[in-house]
């Protein structure tokens, strides 16, 4: 039987198997980053232009680290403030991040990445737009020696060590990173699997509630009636993290210039709602790798824009309770 989105995502010119290969059929059609138009809407953002595929390298567990600047007192963070955090769109984002009960979960999680990069990929284009007058993008090697979120500095690993790289070259490395996950066919299977093993989706569906970290039934995990390997829901923790880091930069470093300057602070703050809300549903970034955007996040929860449903347990509580 034809997966949910094999129906949904279908080119016209050759079928898809799922909602992978219709991405990566989409994925290199993307603009000319170096236009100097406003940013493109969410909904019109183009996919990411990396081809080229990483191994799976342990760079991608990158540490963070903090460092006193007491030489360098951070000024007032305007978008923790109410008054600057517009949020102009209508509607509850629960509507896209539930799961619906005719489709798998492992298949639906994989949709979220995919959808959140997307739109994640959207506002990083933003900041790797080149400015006329120097020639550099306005995130640069010199406006941001490394990938920091206020006084918060993210490290990658190189040959084993912490090492503090540029914010574009930590961004581009993700990116890569990131689609090298989506085109691989073991992280994200492309072809359907034959028949129904017995699977968290299944018993969800019949009542119960297995959350990831079942330690009762460990030949059990989310997606494996789809084809996805044990590691899955692991895998997009780590992808999520790193995506929150990224928003965690384009707010720290990047809020006022150029998102304020060209009136577009609130196409951010809608794709970062969006992007907690998921995160917080299914359990896919941890409350203390959030602290960097904390501030902005309770202030999203207090207007109700991040929905109660998706805290205090999220899908699971939601199964439970239905």
């Amino acid at each position: 039987m034809a997966t949910f989105f094999q129906s949904v995502y279908t080119s016209s010119r050759s079928p898809a198997n799922s909602i992978f290969e219709y991405s990566r059929q989409g994925f290199g059609r993307g603009g000319n980053n170096k236009s100097n138009n406003p940013p493109k809407s969410p909904a019109q953002a183009s996919a990411p232009q990396h081809q080229a595929t990483m191994s799976n390298s342990p760079s991608i567990s990158s540490s963070q680290s903090v460092e006193n600047q007491a030489n360098d007192p951070e000024g007032p963070k305007y978008f923790f403030q109410e008054k600057y955090a517009p949020l102009n769109v209508r509607g509850n984002f629960l509507t896209l991040c539930a799961c619906p009960k005719n489709v798998e979960l492992g298949e639906w999680l994989a949709h979220q990445i995919v959808e959140q990069y997307r739109l994640l990929h959207g506002m990083l284009q933003v900041i790797q737009e080149v400015n006329t007058v120097t020639g550099l993008p306005i995130c640069n090697e010199n406006t941001c020696p490394t990938m920091s979120a206020g006084r918060l500095t993210y490290t990658w690993l190189v040959d084993g060590r912490a090492a503090k790289i540029s914010a574009p070259k930590f961004i581009n490395r993700v990116e890569k990173w990131i689609v090298s996950k989506i085109h691989d066919p073991v992280m994200f299977p492309t072809e359907k699997v034959n028949g129904t093993p017995e699977t968290s989706a299944i018993k969800e569906a019949n009542g119960a509630s297995t959350t990831p970290s079942d330690p009762a039934n460990p030949d059990d995990w989310i997606g494996k009636s789809s084809g996805f390997p044990p590691t899955f829901y692991k895998d997009c923790q780590g992808i999520m993290k790193q995506m929150f880091r990224c928003y965690a930069h384009l707010y720290h470093a990047h809020w006022l210039n150029p998102f304020w300057h060209i009136n577009k602070h609130d196409v951010l703050n809608m794709c970062f709602v969006h992007f907690v809300t998921v995160s917080k549903y299914y359990g896919l970034v941890s409350d203390k790798e959030m602290e960097p955007m904390q501030p902005l996040i309770e202030l999203f929860i207090k207007q109700q824009r991040v929905p109660p449903e998706a805290l205090n347990g999220g899908h699971w509580a939601q199964q439970t309770a239905t």
